[in-house]
């Protein structure tokens, strides 16, 4: 007698590690947007997303590139950083809530759930740009890493400048 195969197949994005489906599904849930964080090797993502049945469909896009085309961010500071981080999630909340979004619910990925760390920085933007995120505050960077003091001395006029652009824009 020959027994069947009873093994159950795991799905491809799951096997290489890039999609823990049990946390999307409770994302999904909640039937609200979703703000999507993502921190590469070179620049900070931040988007807002919806579900819908044949793909997510991505309403607002800024990347840490954005900050350098269109805002003013100069181009020989870091896109990943805590304050590039915090403007993109800054630009981000304010073109969401230009287009209509008031609120959304944080989704980091698979990435480290660290207190104070730059996906906490792009939240902290959010939160400042007016999205309504369910959040505690103790997660945030503190004010001297949100104004790049650890950096820099010079960052801090950067990122008011930065900001302002920002809000010029919205």
């Amino acid at each position: 007698m020959m027994a069947g195969n009873n093994r159950r197949s795991i799905f491809r994005r799951r096997k290489s590690g890039l999609t823990d489906y049990r946390r999307r599904l409770k994302l999904l849930r909640g039937q609200m947007p979703r703000a999507v964080v993502r921190v590469s090797n070179t620049r900070t993502t931040c988007q807002l997303v919806t579900w819908a049945a044949d793909g997510d469909l991505v309403s607002v896009s800024v990347t840490g590139s954005d900050l350098v085309k269109k805002y003013g961010w100069p181009s020989n500071r870091s896109l990943k950083s805590v304050p590039a981080s915090y403007l993109v999630g800054f630009a981000m909340g304010k073109a969401a809530v230009a287009s209509g979004a008031s609120e959304a619910v944080l989704d980091i990925g698979l990435a480290a759930n660290t207190r104070g760390g730059r996906v906490y920085a792009a939240l902290k933007g959010m939160s400042d740009a007016g999205l309504d995120i369910p959040h505690s505050e103790d997660v945030y960077p503190d004010e001297g890493r949100l104004s790049g003091a650890h950096i820099d001395d010079s960052v801090a006029g950067d990122i008011e400048t930065t900001k302002n652009t920002i809000e010029g824009a919205y």
